[in-house]
């Protein structure tokens, strides 16, 4: 009986994609052919593809490995996918990823990320360079930090970012970097050593280096240090009582300024990215990563929502848990945290941002004045930058995230003693 393959698998085959074994290969009937590229794109067998918005770049690979499941995802020139399963993200230039992935909603891995097998992501972003190693789970981070290839932040193996409490919240998303500093390129990378944990939300500054096989539950925003234990303390039992807080200030603050900087990100891409964005592949990619940065920031003032919720249990059994010299500070600041989520949010989530205005346009004159943007690429740009011409473009988006943060502490006064 003579087998004939499906119109959709013919016509991308016509089109050039190689398919060592398109009988294996699905194509959901929502996927728009149009946007799956001819040129260099190989999907190996077992490949299932869904979803109206994906989009295969020229030199994609799919499923070199294992089987790939992917579902509206947009992937840009010469990412390789070698199996697992990604849905609702999106993957720059040259991005690769080994078997045994799960990539859920929200994820952005810029130009160059590379990640080992079975690597776990959700609502994370990682800006160019940024290498993971396998078996990590490293949901709900920010990461930047590195110049190129060969000097960039780094994730050892085994590593888990922790980001759901005994509390049940998630209010918990890390900040390793920033995005003001971050976006240029210059600065120095980050290093979780492998066999460790990261409990968010935390945050810590370019040059961090944490030892292998740390649990590290404290900030270091200024970075440049080398984080490790220099014994262990003995074991502590303690009552625990659900639904109990203590002092929420660094927890709520960490929220605050990861917000903060996913705003600035957006305002990155409208402003920078979007200068990179001529083509339709180059459009679409563009169109899915503002997408991603929206989908992050809802989720976390979503969950920084939820926590405030919770604060009316935490109170009642703060006044009959919590000891006497504490108690008073502790819970004037859950109550105004409860009290003023509305004010809060209002100040957070305000459309107009013209924070650092001045500094964005002599920044972006810069990256246009004799057609520089058209003569090289996203990276090559970046890198290339006068530093004077860099720290112009950080003051101006560091500028957004204190207006900010600004705007939310002035809701929050006893969060800034």
């Amino acid at each position: 009986m003579e087998m004939k393959l499906p119109e959709t698998i013919q016509m991308l085959l016509d089109r050039g994609v190689r398919m060592p074994h398109p009988f294996t290969v699905e194509i959901g009937d929502d996927v728009v052919p149009e946007r799956i590229a001819g040129s260099g794109v190989v999907i190996c067998g077992g490949t299932r593809i869904t979803g109206r918005k994906t989009l295969i770049a020229e030199g994609v690979q799919l499923g070199k490995e294992a089987p790939v499941v992917l579902d509206n995802c947009r992937l840009g020139r010469d990412v390789e996918l070698s199996g697992g399963f990604f849905t609702d993200s999106v993957f720059l230039e040259r991005v690769s990823m080994a078997s045994g992935a799960q990539v859920r909603a929200n994820c952005l891995l810029e130009e160059e990320v590379k990640a080992g097998h079975n690597v776990g992501l959700k609502q994370t972003i990682l800006f160019p360079f940024v290498t993971l190693g396998s078996l990590i789970n490293f949901c709900d981070v920010f990461m930047a930090g590195g110049t190129s290839r060969k000097n960039h932040s780094e994730v050892g193996s085994s590593y888990i970012h922790f980001n759901y409490t005994p509390n049940q919240d998630k209010a918990t998303a890390s900040l390793l970097g920033d995005v003001p500093r971050g976006v240029m390129l210059k600065e120095a990378p980050l290093f979780l050593g492998g066999q460790g944990g990261l409990v968010g939300p935390a945050r810590s500054g370019f040059g961090t280096v944490i030892a292998a096989g740390e649990i590290r539950r404290r900030d270091c925003p200024e970075g440049g240090r080398l984080l490790r234990s220099e014994g262990k303390k003995g074991a502590i039992e303690a009552d625990f009582h659900p639904g109990l807080y203590g002092d929420i200030k660094r927890r709520v603050l960490n929220n605050i300024v990861y917000y903060a900087n996913m705003c600035a990100l957006k305002q990155w891409y409208i402003h920078v990215r979007g200068l990179f964005s001529d083509g339709d592949y180059a459009q679409a990619l563009y169109q899915g990563a503002m997408e991603v940065i929206e989908g992050v920031t809802a989720e976390r003032m979503s969950r920084l929502g939820a926590l405030a919720e919770k604060m009316g249990r935490s109170i009642e059994l703060g006044h009959k848990l919590l000891p006497e010299d504490v108690r008073e500070k502790i819970l004037r600041r859950q109550c105004e945290f409860r009290e003023r989520w509305g004010e809060l949010e209002a100040g957070m989530t305000s459309p107009k941002i013209s924070a650092g205005e001045k500094d964005r346009n002599e920044f972006i004159a810069s990256l246009t004045e004799h057609g520089r943007v058209a003569a090289t690429d996203y990276l090559n740009l970046l890198t290339s930058l006068d530093r004077k011409v860099s720290v112009r473009g950080s003051a101006w988006l560091q500028a957004v995230v204190d207006e900010i943060t600004g705007k939310a502490l002035s809701a929050l006064p006893s969060f800034r003693d």
